[in-house]
C-alpha cells in the first residue's frame, strides 16, 4: 500500500492507523499547491479530487476520503480493534464519530488556515468551534477515548484535527480535558512514529 500525505493535514489520521495496525506501507508526500507528488507525479492522476489523503491499494486502485480510509484499514487488521466489527452498534457509533469530526470540525477548521478568509468569519468559524469543543469536552470526560477505554480509527481523526487548534489561534488550554485527550494520544508510540516520519518528509 502506498499513503499519499501531506505533513499536517488531514492525511494524518490514515498515517496513524497504518501504523498503529501494524500494516507495511510506503507513502510520497504531495505538494498540494502544485498537485505534484514529490517524484514528480500529476497528483491529480491519481486522485482526482486534488487532496489528500490517497491510498494506493496493492491491487491498483485508489480509496480517497480520510474517514473511508480508515475504516478500511480497521479492517484490514481486526485484531487491533481500530473499529468495532461491521453490522455492530460500536461500529455505528464510531461511523457516527468520524461523520461529526469530517463535518463539523475539519470542514470549520478549513477557512481559518485561508488568508482570504474575512476576519469576522474566522471570529464565528471559532465561536462555532467552541460549542463543538464544550461538547467533545463532556464527551470526554472521564473517558481516555471517544468509545471509552479503546482507541479507534475515530481518535486518530479527532486527534489530527484537534492538534491544528495552536494554528489558529485556539488554545486547547480552555478545555483541559481536550488537552489531556491531545497529550495522551500524542504519546502513543504509533502517533509518536507518524509525526516523527512526517517532521522529517516536510
Amino acid at each position: 500500500m502506498k499513503l499519499y500525505l501531506t505533513p499536517g493535514a488531514c492525511s494524518l489520521s490514515p498515517h496513524i492507523v497504518l501504523r498503529e495496525a501494524g500494516i507495511p506501507f510506503d507513502f510520497e508526500v504531495v505538494d498540494l499547491a502544485g498537485k505534484r507528488t514529490k517524484s514528480g507525479k500529476d497528483f491529480r492522476a491519481i486522485n482526482p479530487k486534488g487532496y489528500v489523503p490517497a491510498l494506493e491499494l496493492d491491487g491498483g486502485q485508489v480509496l480517497t476520503e480520510g474517514p473511508a480510509i480508515v475504516q478500511y484499514l480497521a479492517d484490514q487488521k481486526p485484531a487491533a480493534k481500530l473499529a468495532p466489527p461491521a453490522g455492530s452498534i460500536d461500529r455505528y457509533r464510531v461511523q457516527e464519530w468520524l461523520n461529526y469530526i469530517t463535518s463539523e470540525l475539519h470542514k470549520s477548521f478549513g477557512p481559518l488556515f485561508s488568508p482570504n478568509t474575512p476576519d469576522a468569519w474566522k471570529e464565528q468559524l471559532k465561536v462555532n468551534l467552541a460549542g463543538r469543543f464544550d461538547l467533545l469536552s463532556r464527551t470526554l470526560e472521564g473517558k481516555d477515548y471517544l468509545m471509552g477505554s479503546t482507541f479507534t480509527v475515530a481518535d486518530a481523526y479527532l486527534f489530527t484535527v484537534l492538534s491544528w487548534s495552536d494554528h489558529v489561534g485556539i488554545d486547547l488550554g480552555k478545555w483541559p480535558v481536550l488537552k489531556a485527550y491531545v497529550e495522551r494520544v500524542a504519546a502513543r508510540p504509533a502517533v509518536k512514529a507518524a509525526l516523527e516520519a512526517e517532521s522529517k518528509a516536510a
